[in-house]
């Protein structure tokens, strides 16, 4: 796959690589979203710091470089209202996400997702994969509306989060199939 634009903008949403100057905006939201997000991503049970956000953003940098991850914020009205990002794999892109509490419940992180699912098939992505913890069915209903197919289940390293299962639902979408050329 092709490297990715820094920025994308879609309606009342912008999506932009993540930035150093982004760590404090970045501690907050997750700070503010603990009990939303916590239950669900391991690295946010024990709390979040400035020294995790930066690290954070370190690895992010450094995994862009390598062409192993893209990792984006998603901005809504200047504010960072979560994540979103692109995990390479073997011929394809995993799509990770999260939301900051106030920004769920109103269609961002779907959007999101259809923008990247696109533009990782524009850029030569062989199919797009959604893992989610079973239990998490706010996280499962964003591939469902897009049309992606449940594929299967899989088990999750532990440690995970609280309220996880332990098994992840694993979602699919191939690209959209050009029609044959006319005769």
């Amino acid at each position: 796959m092709e490297v990715p634009a820094e920025t994308y903008r879609e309606g009342e949403f912008t999506l932009a690589r993540w930035q150093f100057a982004d760590v404090p905006e970045l501690v907050a939201a997750v700070i503010g979203s603990l009990e939303h997000i916590g239950p669900w991503l391991i690295w946010a049970t024990g709390g979040y710091t400035t020294e995790d956000g930066a690290e954070f953003l370190r690895h992010s940098r450094e995994n862009w470089r390598r062409g192993q991850t893209y990792d984006f914020a998603l901005h809504v009205d200047g504010s960072i209202a979560g994540a979103i990002g692109l995990m390479t794999r073997e011929g394809g892109v995993e799509i990770g996400y999260w939301l900051a509490r106030g920004f769920t419940g109103r269609g961002l992180m779907t959007r999101a997702v259809a923008l990247l699912t696109a533009e990782a098939f524009r850029l030569g992505a062989g199919y797009v994969e959604i893992k989610h913890d079973e239990r998490n069915v706010r996280s499962g209903a964003v591939p469902a509306r897009l049309g992606f197919t449940k594929v299967g289940e899989a088990p999750m390293e532990p440690p995970w989060a609280p309220s996880c299962a332990g098994t992840y639902h694993v979602w699919r979408l191939t690209p959209p199939c050009s029609a044959p050329a006319a005769p």
